[in-house]
């Protein structure tokens, strides 16, 4: 079982094939693997029946030489996409006991191309957090440790059960969602791969939104290879969501190992900042050098409007979660909680329903979007926006991608920020500005911080570039050669 838990996707994806495994075999050493790291919290629900049922009908499938590009993997799944006859919740109250009548668009590819559902995965509430603690179905704890330290680490947020679980080894891939860093802060902080890809590459239907501007769906998973593999599957275009784009995705896994000769990568000055972690920087250099010697030039380049990127966003997502949560009021699905008037049941549920961080962002929304306020800070930070998805823009016509760090630090103990709003708001730095942009971005595990907790480089691309995104993401992953095993699966997945 433990020599099934250590091939990557694509590794499983031809031992499926070459009939040296079979899906079902592969399925129920995953959920065996997920109902022991059940103390992570990474899952919110296992649907071990549904896996096995679906992992049955892939070696069906697998026999008669018709499986697709997924056939029989086990994926995880944020408990944001909408699952048919699956509790979908967004980790809120509000949404208990509601099971969809259909199938996010995403998730659908994926079971179209024959992956199989491992069960839902623990995330922030509606999203918003970055350290999976702000979930009503508790905080997701990272498998990865510090010697002689009790605590437990966020994996970062908020697709950190979809992180955790990947690096726990107790899914093969999962889904995730990107709103300002939801999928590359918590592949930093453990040690895996997360790739956000533009704006409208991946449909939005079926996804609980949060801030319909910047939400994208991507791919968690341990290597670059896989996450191009899973890539390929989730995107598509979807008459059903008009921010979906008709451009067809290039073949990723075609030119993945084609390297990164000749190509200029730009090192933004902007991200070096005043108190950055030493080791940070250090990474950073180290990144830079791998990619010269991979053949690529790097210059400094300048993204000017970086530094309004945080406060921008901060205006902009609350804003478009005001709108979006407005649609939760206990009449039509989820908790509802009786009062004595409409109004009263309104409030009541609400209170009940939302979490302090979803409260919180929606009064500030609320807050921005209103009369005498719209024009000084909602306008005013669309108008920021543009000018720093502009500063992308200008940056790319003289280079081919950007290099930055993915998180200012690394994961930090639970509870240690959970208090402190703004201080937990400063871990998606580097990774607010390229949602911002809309433009496609990705984290590769990259070293270890001294305390022995990973560490990512972030590598960010042009629009519809995901194909250069994934080349450069395969050199970076060749030079860091980082092999490094989560602390709390290291013996279970080396059979010891």
């Amino acid at each position: 079982m433990t020599d099934l838990l250590k091939m990557t996707a694509v590794e499983a994806r031809a031992a499926l094939d070459d009939k040296s495994i079979s899906a079902v075999e592969l399925t129920d050493a995953y959920l065996a693997a997920a109902d022991e790291t059940q103390a992570l919290n990474a899952y919110t629900e296992i649907t071990h029946d549904k896996a096995r049922e679906m992992a049955a009908a892939s070696d069906g499938r697998l026999a008669k030489g018709e499986g697709g590009a997924l056939e029989g993997l086990p994926i995880g799944v944020k408990d944001l996409f909408c699952t048919m006859g699956v509790e979908t919740t967004a980790c809120s109250n509000i949404l208990n006991g509601f099971k969809p009548v259909y199938e996010s668009t995403v998730t659908q590819n994926l079971w179209d191309d024959g992956a199989v559902m491992l069960g839902k995965l623990n995330c922030d509430e509606f999203a918003m957090g970055s350290a999976n603690e702000t979930s009503a179905r508790g905080a997701v704890a990272s498998p990865w440790t510090v010697d002689g330290d009790d605590q437990d680490y966020a994996p970062g947020g908020s697709s950190g059960g979809s992180a955790a679980s990947v690096a726990a080894h107790s899914s093969i891939m999962a889904t995730g969602t990107d709103t300002g860093g939801s999928i590359r802060q918590p592949a930093a902080f453990c040690g895996v791969v997360g790739i956000k890809p533009t704006y409208g590459r991946c449909s939005r239907r079926g996804i609980v939104a949060f801030a319909s501007s910047l939400d994208q769906a991507g791919p968690i998973t341990r290597d670059v290879a896989d996450g191009a593999l899973m890539l390929q599957s989730m995107a598509s275009h979807d008459l059903g969501d008009s921010t979906s784009v008709a451009d067809p995705m290039p073949n990723l896994m075609a030119g993945l190992e084609d390297g990164i000769k000749g190509m200029t990568i730009g090192i933004p000055s902007e991200y070096t900042m005043d108190g950055m972690d030493s080791q940070i920087t250090a990474l950073w250099e180290e990144g830079r050098k791998w990619l010269e010697d991979a053949g690529a030039t790097c210059v400094e380049v300048s993204l000017p409007h970086t530094q309004y990127a945080l406060p921008t966003y901060y205006i902009v997502a609350p804003a478009e979660a005001s709108s979006n949560l407005a649609r939760y009021d206990g009449v039509k699905y989820g908790q509802r909680v009786e009062g004595e008037s409409l109004d009263d049941m309104y409030a009541k549920t609400r209170a009940a329903g939302f979490g302090d961080e979803v409260t919180r962002r929606i009064l500030i929304g609320t807050y921005v979007l209103s009369a005498g306020y719209y024009d000084a800070y909602y306008l005013k930070a669309q108008k920021t926006r543009r000018l720093i998805q502009n500063d992308f823009i200008d940056a790319f016509k003289k280079v081919d991608l950007l290099l930055t760090p993915t998180t200012p630090s690394a994961a930090f103990p639970i509870g240690q920020k959970v208090t402190d709003p703004v201080t937990m708001y400063l871990n998606d730095i580097f990774t607010v500005p390229a949602s911002l942009a809309g433009v496609p971005a990705m984290s590769v595990p990259a070293g270890l911080a001294d305390n022995g907790l990973p560490l990512g480089l972030q590598l960010i691309a042009p629009s519809f570039h995901e194909d250069t995104l994934v080349k450069a993401g395969r050199v970076l992953e060749k030079a860091a050669g980082f092999t490094a095993t989560a602390s709390r699966v290291a013996s279970r997945v080396a059979g010891q």
